[in-house]
């Protein structure tokens, strides 16, 4: 059996494309061929490649700046204009495939449907905790929604999670419903209404056995897409 093509988006930093191998090892794990996105000029090869893949993951990256709260901390840089750019493109031409976001991924998602981001949880968001290992943030606990796919995936209702990040999602977009949330409040989950998207703000790529069922439903997920889309 061919398994699914997982598209996976890279940052941009310094003239190079750089992506964390966790990705990689996490779909691979979960049944997936993992294909990198490529950061390309050419409108035509890009919509070459991205017919070739059954789904998409939007890794985590620096910081969102669109429909901001606030401006960005001085321990926060912005994303590369390259990467926006390529995220945008190609999200707008898989959006009806499965897509999963992961951090900056999901936050990103979230902006994209008109969904508004605390540039800095701790400046903006009032009783906010540190969520940012640099600022002293540790796991924590994510209370999920029993009515929620991603409560399906995972089989329980409270996970511990580990914590990299500094903005989170204010005031959640068109089409889309918040299905977690950290002890403080904070957005920690998100899926679509049609159940074709998910994003998370955590890492389950880094976490070993306990984040793999989220990767093996989303291939699943790209496997049964493939499955519809095959003539005959």
């Amino acid at each position: 059996m061919t398994p699914p093509r997982i598209g996976i988006t890279t940052s941009f930093v310094n003239g190079k494309q750089m992506l964390d191998q966790h990705y990689i090892q996490a779909v691979a794990a979960a049944g997936g061929l993992p294909l990198i996105v490529p950061m390309l000029e050419s409108e035509n090869i890009m919509a070459a490649f991205l017919e070739l893949l059954d789904g998409l993951i939007i890794t985590g990256g620096p910081a969102i700046t669109q429909n901001m709260i606030g401006a960005l901390p001085d321990d926060l840089a912005p994303t590369d204009p390259l990467r926006t750019r390529t995220d945008e493109a190609v999200f707008a031409a898989l959006r009806n495939r499965p897509v999963f976001g992961i951090c900056y991924g999901m936050q990103f998602i979230n902006a994209q449907a008109g969904g508004i981001i605390y540039s800095d949880i701790q400046a903006h968001k009032p009783h906010a905790i540190a969520h940012s290992a640099d600022r002293g943030g540790k796991d924590h606990d994510v209370q999920i929604d029993p009515d929620s796919r991603i409560a399906s995936i995972m089989l329980r209702e409270n996970l511990v999670v580990n914590s990299y990040h500094i903005q989170a999602v204010a005031e959640v977009g068109k089409g889309l419903r918040a299905v977690g949330f950290g002890p403080d409040g904070v957005i920690e989950a998100l899926e679509s209404e049609d159940g074709r998207t998910m994003g998370v703000q955590f890492h389950p790529e880094r976490m070993g056995e306990a984040g793999l069922p989220l990767f093996a439903a989303f291939v699943e997920q790209c496997r049964a897409w493939h499955d519809r889309r095959q003539p005959g």
